[in-house]
């Protein structure tokens, strides 16, 4: 069979280039390269403003084959830079799909290569960490790979950048949707028992449905909200929202924010991913680039509480240090595959929070009862005032 000439090409710093089949959006993008090991869920993942600066791998081959629905979208447009995939993306078969992905993807300005050694590309990545990489794509296959290269090199890398502020939301809003179920879809929560303030550094549509879910009337704010914003809301409780980039960058604001609510009240603060960074960051802790991340829908943490082992969804590419948890700070989870830190609480307080994703999508749901014990504390505290 004759081999048709390359219209992409991935190009990382250190000068290695794949060459392979563009589609989605013609042009050029730079970012961190990461792999994502999910078997479902490319739609969430490319939607997931944790993913901004980066460009994703997938190690599951068959990318496509669910096509794209608005339904599934977890923010507005893609936020992840490009996509890596092993075959070209095929048709989809399934009753929900709406649209293919690769139209999808063009007309919202992202873009994929596809016929690319995925495997050898992720142990590279594990191997030699998270490179920094220039993706193109061109019909024509024209590419100046000097310039390529150059770009990748050029990219300054997420670490002590704040990302949350190009992913916020604008202003305040209300949220009252809840968790998607057969057969009525997504419905709304007409009666919420608890006032819940959530910061939004990136939040995903799942965290906030989550939340309503378990009786919440959700008030999301932008990432530069002060304490004084926050508390004016009466809130029962405060969320903390995942999000892109370096915590300490994105910290400069938000932890002076979480020390003074931390300081002035006794309110239950629920934190996830970079919101669980954010927390140990205000709470004294350190947080520490990683190699290559946890990216991934199948990621064992144990909770050392309870001796339990969940299966989790993640995606991180900066970690706690454990190390530098302070007196009367408890680690409460751990990752099974590098001991890393996954959670922490505050002794004798309603104060915790996770690196992982308890609200999936994609991924498993054994750790929905984080919300819902986020919603006893605060029930908890109503009661006793």
């Amino acid at each position: 069979m004759p081999i048709s000439k390359p219209t992409a090409c991935l190009a990382l710093a250190d000068g290695t280039l794949f060459y392979g089949q563009g589609f989605g959006a013609v042009g050029q993008t730079v970012a961190e390269l990461c792999f994502n090991t999910a078997m479902t869920g490319y739609q969430e993942i490319m939607t997931d403003p944790s993913y901004a600066g980066q460009v994703v791998t997938f190690t599951f081959p068959h990318i496509g084959n669910v096509g794209v629905n608005a339904d599934d979208d977890e923010t507005a447009d893609p936020v992840a830079a490009g996509m890596v995939v092993k075959w070209d993306p095929t048709e989809p078969s399934n009753w929900r799909a709406a649209e293919n992905l690769k139209p999808w993807l063009a007309r919202r300005g992202r873009i994929g290569i596809g016929g690319i050694d995925t495997r050898r590309l992720t142990r590279a990545i594990r191997q030699q960490g998270a490179p920094h990489v220039a993706l193109a794509h061109d019909p024509e296959g024209n590419f100046d790979i000097e310039a390529l290269v150059e770009a990748a090199r050029g990219f300054p890398g997420l670490v002590g950048l704040d990302l949350a502020k190009d992913v916020t939301c604008a202003q305040s809003y209300r949220w009252d949707e809840m968790r998607w179920a057969w057969p009525e879809g997504y419905t709304r929560q007409e009666a919420p028992r608890h006032k819940v303030v959530a910061l939004d550094f990136g939040a995903k549509r799942n965290i906030l449905r989550c939340l309503a879910s378990v009786g919440c009337d959700v008030t999301v704010l932008p990432a530069t909200a002060t304490a004084e914003e926050v508390l004016a809301h009466s809130p029962d409780g405060v969320f903390l929202s995942n999000g892109p980039g370096d915590p300490a960058a994105t910290g400069s604001y938000a932890v002076p924010m979480i020390k003074e609510v931390l300081e002035t009240t006794e309110l239950p603060v629920f934190g996830i991913c970079l919101g669980h960074q954010m927390l140990a960051l205000a709470l004294g802790a350190n947080t520490i680039k990683m190699n290559h991340g946890h990216h991934g829908a199948n990621h064992p943490v144990k909770d050392l509480e309870t001796g339990k082992v969940e299966i989790t969804s993640m995606n991180h590419g900066f970690t706690v240090d454990g190390q530098t948890l302070p007196e009367g700070v408890l680690e409460t989870h751990v990752s099974l595959f590098d001991g890393s830190n996954c959670g922490i609480r505050v002794a004798e307080r309603p104060v915790f929070s996770v690196q992982y994703h308890p609200e999936a999508s994609p991924g498993p749901q054994d750790s929905f009862y984080l919300f819902e014990r986020f919603a006893a504390a605060m029930q908890a505290r109503v009661a006793t005032t």
